[in-house]
């Protein structure tokens, strides 16, 4: 502490030394260039009077003098000049700035400053009744060369006063900390200390006692926070009113992807996102705020909190909630419900058309049949895609028993063959179904289910002569299914979507046949449902193969 005085006292009193030198000078050397000026601008004045009441030939018989003196026509030529013999070989000083000033306003002044020499020259010029201009100027040292010329006494004068500076600074340090490094500040009352130094003692170790138990007590509570924090599953993060972190748990960093540099950054590094920046700026300014962010295929619900410190903000409190599957299913369940309005009005629309022409009898006898035959036709579709929904519903709101049996897939696989046979040689498709007895635990009017989706996708959608062939094996302790076609194939932009509800590769084929386009959101289901992996190859007028892997 003694060190820090002495060089405080040392550095105060050189830094007023100089500034007390270069003040004087400053001030010494502007009030000579004043005066300078004055000088000059009165000499200058006088002359031109001089000359406009006696002509040039009287400033050519003027004394000599340190001044050089000019006198130029209104072109800028050079009428006379003092220290110049033969002025016809001086340039035009139309366009020096003095001159152009005078010219003007009728006085000007400028001056000039030569780096070679370290000079300057101050010029002065009047413009004379008659159109002539009458310039002084003088060469003027710079007040570098003022300084750099009294430069030794001055340095002088610096060093005794620094060495006086620097003997009373550190007697006066040293006198000043000799009563205050006496003190022990674990227990300033167990040593004497002077009198006046008695209430400072006694405070200190007051504080002492205080700031251990407020130390104890944070620490704590800090563990206490962390811990609680820490095992939240919701994203919790504070921030002062700079919108630099307080605290952020893992959570938080976990849902915005993001990790913290260091405690107190910004943070808007951890996302930098228009949703987490409306929640911080509303907070700070004392407005609640919640916003959806989504990023990356999640979403999570931001709300903002401000804190306040009497009518002051302090800070804000922000909390993150993983909402990612809660606004899938939402959306699922709106792009649900549309889907199953249109599928379902368009079977009715044509029911409610046939009925309403044979209902006015707009339909000639001979016709009733076929329109009778398009209701039947509809009302089936109606009825294939009311099942195919309650499928699907009921493996998505587990509603179904989930009570599991051994179930051979040959067998099942040559089952559903047989009720498909009549739909295969309609379109001449040679159903067959090969491999060996393999067992799985599983629900069989679910499997049954999947495999008739699977074959009868493999039928509608092949070629007249075409073939599906249906393949059971075991193979490294997995039950395969593999289902193939001769058909039409499945462009490779389809192929990740073909799985999902109501999705048609080619819709106006799939209504031809009669497609509800669930089918293999069935299949998708009903293997999510046996723990099963589903594999999709198709190209496109070749065929498709679908592999079903169950855990045996």
């Amino acid at each position: 502490m003694s060190k820090r005085i002495f060089r405080a006292i040392c550095f105060v009193s050189f830094v007023v030394l100089i500034i007390s030198v270069a003040l004087t000078v400053g001030v010494l050397y502007t009030h000579f260039t004043t005066e300078l000026a004055d000088e000059m601008k009165s000499e200058a004045q006088t002359i031109a009077y001089i000359m406009e009441q006696n002509g040039i030939d009287y400033i050519e018989d003027l004394p000599s003098t340190d001044k050089r003196i000019t006198v130029i026509d209104k072109d800028g030529k050079v009428l006379f000049d003092n220290t110049v013999e033969d002025i016809s070989k001086m340039e035009n000083h139309r366009d020096r700035e003095e001159i152009e000033e005078a010219l003007k306003y009728g006085f000007g002044e400028s001056s000039r400053y030569s780096t070679t020499i370290a000079e300057k020259t101050v010029y002065y010029a009047v413009k004379a009744s008659d159109g002539t201009v009458v310039r002084l100027s003088e060469v003027q040292y710079s007040l570098f060369t003022i300084i750099m010329g009294t430069l030794q006494p001055i340095v002088v004068i610096i060093f005794i006063m620094v060495i006086l500076a620097a003997f009373f600074a550190s007697r006066a340090s040293k006198s000043i900390v000799a009563p205050i490094n006496a003190i022990n500040l674990d227990s300033p009352n167990s040593d004497e200390i002077y009198e006046e130094l008695a209430p400072l003692a006694l405070k200190i170790a007051r504080q002492n006692r205080t700031i251990r138990e407020q130390l104890e007590e944070a620490r704590r509570k800090q563990e206490e926070f962390a811990v609680i924090t820490e095992n939240m599953q919701e994203g919790l993060i504070l921030v002062d009113n700079k919108s630099n972190i307080i605290s952020c748990n893992s959570a938080a960093k976990r849902l915005l992807d993001a990790d913290i540099p260091n405690k107190h950054c910004c943070v808007f590094i951890l996302n930098r996102s228009v949703e987490l920046s409306e929640c911080v700026e509303k907070a700070l300014s004392g407005e609640h705020c919640t916003q959806v962010l989504e990023s990356n295929g999640r979403f999570c619900r931001i709300a903002s909190n401000p804190v306040k410190n009497g009518e002051k903000i302090a800070g804000a409190v922000i909390v993150i909630l993983d909402i990612t599957e809660n606004a899938k299913r939402e959306e699922l369940r709106r792009e649900f419900t549309a889907n199953v309005s249109h599928e379902l009005k368009t079977p009715l629309t044509s029911i409610a058309g046939f009925a309403e022409l044979m209902k006015y009898g707009m339909v000639k006898q001979e016709d009733i049949k076929d329109f009778s035959e398009s209701i039947y036709d509809e009302a089936q579709r109606l009825i294939t895609l009311v099942n195919d929904i309650l499928n699907l519903s009921a493996l998505d709101e587990d509603g179904v028993n989930r009570e599991k049996e051994s179930i051979n897939l040959l067998e099942l696989s040559k089952d559903v063959a047989k009720s498909l046979k009549i739909p295969a040689e309609k379109k001449s498709v040679t159903l067959t179904v090969t491999g060996d007895n393999v067992f799985v635990m599983g629900s069989k009017k679910i499997l049954r289910e999947m495999i008739y989706n699977l074959c009868d996708n493999g039928i509608k959608y092949n070629i007249d002569g075409g073939k599906v062939n249906v393949a059971v094996t075991a193979e490294n302790g997995h039950g395969k299914l593999v289902v193939s076609d001769t058909g039409i194939g499945i462009p490779k932009e389809d192929q990740n979507r073909v799985f999902e509800r109501f999705y048609r590769v080619d819709k106006s084929h799939s209504r031809e046949i009669g497609g509800t386009g669930l089918g293999l959101s069935i299949v998708k289901h009903s293997a999510m449902f046996h723990n099963a992996e589903i594999y999709l190859q198709s190209e496109p007028e070749k065929g498709t193969v679908i592999t079903v892997l169950f855990p045996l």
